[in-house]
């Protein structure tokens, strides 16, 4: 599978972790800017912050957050199934993985539900009341905005993962013909990467959007 711009396997393999992680690098940048505009509305609108965040459900995000985790190892195993050239068990990886992800989706799918059905899709119709234990005066202008970076944070993470998932099916079909060898797998470790970063920002969601706005607010 050598391309004839390269000189040997070994280049081309780190042309392409090069491109990946130049790849990651933009899309790190990308989410950083989501990131940053979350922390700034949270620093201005604690408290509306804080009514939202305990409207979500704790325990299907921290179900989503095992999964993923479990995903990842699944993840590396089919990268470990392609250098050693196991290619049923590499297939086997690679489907649990495809499985877990979409377990995912469905999760995310059940709590946009639930905020659609409880007017918490920001817009026309929207109205949020605090039914926590913090009982706060909320402004609907600010609970928005919570809400606005809920649904565009996890949207585009989501939106991640579909495409993840789509590349998983090709890996899928590219092993069932049997197309990767212990000399040539680049494609399993670089959507490997992909998968592991997709994996990493959730980590990072997590807290941000379900645990650390259940601190109590200050007044």
């Amino acid at each position: 599978m050598l391309q004839h711009h390269f000189d040997d396997m070994e280049q081309q393999r780190e042309a392409a972790f090069l491109g990946m992680w130049v790849f990651l690098i933009t899309e790190i940048m990308f989410f950083g800017g989501l990131f940053m505009a979350y922390m700034v509305y949270r620093y201005l609108y604690h408290n509306a912050f804080v009514a939202g965040s305990t409207s979500l459900d704790l325990r299907l995000g921290a179900f989503n957050t095992v999964v993923l985790i479990a995903s990842s190892l699944t993840m590396a195993m089919a990268v470990w199934c392609s250098e050693v050239g196991r290619r049923r068990w590499l297939v086997i990886f690679l489907v649990l993985t495809l499985i877990l992800g979409f377990v995912f989706l469905g999760v995310k799918v059940v709590e946009y539900h639930d905020k659609y059905v409880h007017h918490h899709i920001p817009g026309h119709g929207f109205h949020f009341v605090d039914e926590s234990d913090h009982h706060l005066r909320v402004d609907q202008g600010q609970a928005q905005i919570f809400f606005s970076l809920y649904f565009a944070m996890t949207g585009m993470h989501a939106l991640h993962m579909i495409i993840g998932a789509g590349l998983l099916t090709a890996l899928i079909i590219m092993a069932l013909r049997g197309m990767f060898t212990p000399e040539w797998h680049t494609p399993v470790e670089n959507i490997g990467l992909y998968w592991h970063f997709v994996d990493i920002v959730w980590i990072f969601l997590f807290p941000l959007l379900y645990l650390i706005n259940r601190i109590p607010a200050h007044h």
